[in-house]
C-alpha cells in the first residue's frame, strides 16, 4: 500500500482532531505540515530517523511516530487522540465547506456527534443561534450534506489507482497467476471509482488457492463472497475489491467484459448478433463454437473492430469510429513534453526553482513554466507585486542557466477575482510568458455570474489558459457551474486553452468538457499543478480524462514541441 498516503491521512487526521479540541496550534501546524510534506514526497519514507528528520516538514517527534508505525502498524498517539472525541465527528470532515473549527462549534454548542445528529438539526432552523450559521450557510450546508452522500461509496480515480496497482503487483507475485489486470471503471479512467474489479488467467485447478491468498492480505478485513471463481471482500479503505479468476483462453473475452461499460457491452454483443454470433464473459462465439476469447485485440478484430481503447468505450460512438478504422489515436504519456502549471517554495510548494526544473528535465521535458500564487492566495503564500517582480527575476536567472537543457518560462497561477477581474495589473501580466487564470474563492456563485466571471478573464489580453475551470475538488466540493458551451465559445474566439488539471482531486476540466471544447477547437493543456516531486506522477490523470474525451496529440499544448509551443504561447497575446 502506499505508505505515504496513510502516514499523511493519519497526520491530516491528528491535526483536524487538535483543531476540533482546540489544542495548541503549534501542534496543529505542525501535524498538517507533516501530512503536506508526506503527500509532496517522491520516495515512500523508511525506517530511519535520520532519513525522516532531514526530510522538510518532518520533525523529531512526527518522525518518531513514523518509524513507530512501520515498525508496529499503528501509532499509540493517534489512537489515543481519536479517543478523545466521539466517533461520528470525523465523518462530518467529509461534508464539503465543514471545517474542524465548525465542527467544534456544533459539538461544543449543540452537542452535535454525528451526521445523523447534524441532519437532524438541520430538520429547523435552530442552529441559526451559533456563530456564523445564519440561514444562508445552513442551506449551504444542506447542499453540501445532499452533495457528500450523493458521492458516497466512491473514491478517486488517484486512490483507487494506487490500491489497483498494489493488489495487481501482489496478485502477480503468485506462481499460479498466468495474467492479471484491473478492469472496471477504473480501467476507464473514470474520475471516481466505486468497486475494484480484478481478473486473473490461471488454471481453473488453482483458483482456490489464489482466492485464498488473495483473501489473505493485509488489507481485507472482511470476506464477502468467498468462490472458486469469484472472491470479493471489503478492505481497510472501505471499498469492495472483487477477484475474478478465468481460464487463460478466456482471459481477453473477460476483460473486455469486465472493463465495461455497460452500454458498451449492450453496443458490442448487438453486433455480435446482427453478425450470427453471440458475445459473453467468456467468449465469442457462433453456433456455440468459440471465435475469439483470449485476447481483446482478437475479439475486436473478429467484429470487424479496430481495438478500441478502454477509455473510449462509454458508447458514445466509438463502434461507428472502430468500423471505419478511424478511432483517434490518443494522446499518451510519452507525447508530453512541457508542464505549464507548477508551483514552488515561492508560494506553497516544496520545491526550489532549481529543484523543480531539474526534475522537469530528468523527465525529458523540454519547457516548464513556473506558476505561482498570485497575492488573492494569501492562506498558499500569493506572491504581491514586489515579490512577484523578484520571482520573475529569479526564474530568469535559472532560465538563463540551463538554457542549454530546458525553455523555463516566468508564470503565475492568477486569481480571477469574483468579478472576473485578474489579481494582478495588466502591467504585471506583460511581464509573464504564461499566465494561467483559475478560480480559487466565491466558488458558490450562481451559474450566471459564474459564467460573467469566466468569461471577463478569457477577455483579458495576457491570459494563456483558464485552470481548473470550475474550481471542483472531487466528492469534497462541487464548485462553480458555468454555461460551459459559453466559456468553450468565448476560449476559441479567443485562442486561448481549457486547463486539464491532473491533479486527482480536481480533474477539472471534466472529460465531457474537454470533448466539448475538442469539438469548438480550443486547445488543451494538460498540467500537473505540481506542488511537489509526487505531484509530477499525477499526470496519469489527467492524461485518462484527455483520452476519455478523444484527445489526440494535435489537441493538447503540451505536446507541441519547443518552438511550436513558444509561438503558439505568443499567439495568446493580443
Amino acid at each position: 500500500m502506499n505508505i505515504n498516503r496513510q502516514l499523511g491521512a493519519i497526520f491530516q487526521q491528528m491535526a483536524d482532531v487538535h483543531t476540533i479540541l482546540g489544542d495548541d496550534r503549534f501542534r496543529i501546524n505542525a501535524y498538517a505540515r507533516s501530512a503536506r510534506a508526506l503527500d509532496h514526497l517522491g520516495t515512500e519514507v523508511i525506517d530511519d530517523m535520520a532519513s525522516l528528520t532531514a526530510l522538510d516538514g518532518i520533525g523529531k517527534s512526527t518522525a518518531q511516530k513514523i518509524v513507530e508505525f512501520l515498525q508496529t502498524g499503528k501509532i499509540v498517539a493517534f489512537e489515543e487522540l481519536m479517543g478523545r472525541i466521539p466517533p461520528g465527528l470525523i465523518g462530518l470532515l467529509n461534508i464539503p465547506g465543514l471545517g474542524p473549527k465548525t465542527i467544534a462549534t456544533l459539538w461544543n454548542q449543540a452537542g452535535i456527534e454525528s451526521l445523523e445528529d447534524l441532519k437532524a438539526k438541520l430538520q429547523t432552523d435552530e442552529l441559526t443561534a451559533l456563530p456564523r450559521m445564519g440561514k444562508k450557510t445552513l442551506d449551504k450546508l444542506r447542499k453540501s450534506i445532499a452533495f457528500a452522500e450523493k458521492s458516497g461509496g466512491r473514491v478517486r480515480l488517484g486512490m483507487a489507482m494506487g490500491l489497483a496497482h498494489w493488489f495487481v503487483e501482489q496478485l502477480d507475485a503468485l506462481p499460479q497467476v498466468q495474467r492479471v489486470q484491473y478492469a472496471g471503471s477504473l480501467r476507464r479512467g473514470r474520475e471516481t471509482i466505486g468497486d475494484l474489479d480484478l481478473l486473473v488467467a490461471a488454471d481453473p485447478q488453482s483458483a482456490k488457492s489464489i482466492s485464498e491468498a488473495f483473501t489473505a492480505l493485509e488489507p481485507v478485513t472482511e470476506i464477502l463472497l468467498g468462490g472458486q471463481t469469484k472472491t470479493s471482500v471489503r478492505i481497510e479503505q472501505g471499498m469492495q475489491v472483487d477477484l475474478r479468476i478465468v481460464s487463460p483462453d478466456q482471459f481477453g473475452a473477460a476483460l473486455m467484459y469486465f472493463t465495461g461499460s455497460q452500454q458498451h457491452n449492450v453496443a458490442m454483443r448487438q453486433l455480435a448478433l446482427k453478425q450470427g454470433m453471440s458475445l459473453n464473459e467468456y467468449a465469442l462465439t457462433r453456433d456455440g463454437e468459440p471465435v475469439a476469447a483470449q485476447t481483446e485485440q482478437a475479439v475486436y478484430e473478429a467484429l470487424g473492430l479496430a481495438w478500441i481503447p478502454p477509455e473510449l468505450r462509454e458508447d458514445h460512438g466509438e463502434l461507428a469510429l472502430a468500423q471505419s478504422k478511424s478511432l483517434p489515436k490518443l494522446v499518451t504519456l510519452a507525447d508530453i513534453g512541457a508542464d505549464l502549471h507548477t508551483h514552488t517554495t515561492a508560494s506553497d510548494g516544496s520545491w526550489s526553482i532549481r529543484e523543480i526544473t531539474q526534475h522537469a528535465i530528468a523527465r525529458g521535458y523540454h519547457t516548464l513554466a513556473i506558476t505561482d500564487h498570485s497575492k488573492g492566495q494569501a492562506q498558499a503564500n500569493g506572491l504581491s507585486e514586489q515579490r512577484l517582480e523578484q520571482h520573475i527575476a529569479d526564474i530568469r536567472q535559472v532560465a538563463e542557466e540551463l538554457k542549454d537543457e530546458i525553455t523555463l518560462l516566468a508564470g503565475s497561477e492568477v486569481d480571477i477575482l469574483a468579478d472576473g477581474s485578474l489579481d494582478y495589473p495588466d502591467s504585471l501580466l506583460a511581464q509573464l510568458d504564461v499566465v494561467v487564470a483559475s478560480p480559487h474563492a466565491a466558488l458558490t456563485q450562481e451559474p450566471d455570474k459564474a459564467t460573467a466571471r469566466l468569461l471577463k478573464a478569457i477577455e483579458n489580453p495576457y491570459v494563456t489558459m483558464i485552470g481548473h475551470p470550475t474550481g471542483r475538488l472531487i466528492l469534497r466540493r462541487e464548485g462553480l457551474s458555468p454555461d460551459m458551451p459559453r466559456v468553450i465559445e468565448a476560449a476559441a474566439q479567443r485562442g486561448i486553452a481549457l486547463e486539464i488539471n491532473a491533479n486527482h482531486y480536481r480533474l477539472d476540466l471534466k472529460d465531457d468538457h474537454a470533448r466539448m471544447a475538442i469539438a469548438a477547437g480550443v486547445k488543451l493543456a494538460i498540467n500537473t499543478d505540481a506542488h511537489g516531486p509526487a505531484d509530477f506522477d499525477q499526470l496519469v490523470y489527467g492524461l485518462f480524462t484527455a483520452r476519455r474525451a478523444g484527445a489526440a496529440v494535435e489537441h493538447v499544448i503540451n505536446c507541441m514541441d519547443q518552438q511550436t509551443l513558444a509561438a503558439w504561447l505568443q499567439s495568446t497575446r493580443l
